[in-house]
């Protein structure tokens, strides 16, 4: 997830808890309100002065939008990451991996070789 995206959609949800329409925070903000709904959607990435003037016309704070932002990325990089197929390996123990792997009796096994004839030395 992006920043950008995260930000959207904490002001989104600001807008939606409050009952109040993309036109009024637009008007509220002096923002158009097509580039209002491109941050929102997390097309466009607000700057920090229009970042303020929408969360003070929204009522909120940009530190408080800004820990919201934070919790909803923190919780969505943890399920990323309980969902990898993947397991990481520390560089150390792949390294030691593949020292083993061509150890007779070892149970690491080496990698595939990339293909294609090996050249003999004449």
């Amino acid at each position: 997830m992006l920043l950008r995206e995260a930000i959207g959609s904490g002001l989104r949800q600001a807008r939606t808890a409050r009952r109040r329409t993309l036109r009024d925070i637009s008007r509220a903000a002096r923002v158009s309100l097509g580039y209002l709904s491109e941050v929102e959607r997390g097309r466009k990435e607000p700057s920090s002065e229009l970042l303020a003037s929408i969360c003070e016309a929204l009522g909120v704070t940009v530190p408080d939008l800004l820990t919201s932002v934070a919790v909803e990325m923190a919780s969505a990089t943890d399920a990323a990451l309980r969902t990898r197929d993947d397991v990481l390996v520390p560089i150390g123990q792949r390294h030691a991996e593949l020292r083993l792997a061509g150890r007779p009796g070892s149970p690491v096994t080496a990698p595939a070789s990339s293909g294609g004839p090996v050249a003999s030395a004449a």
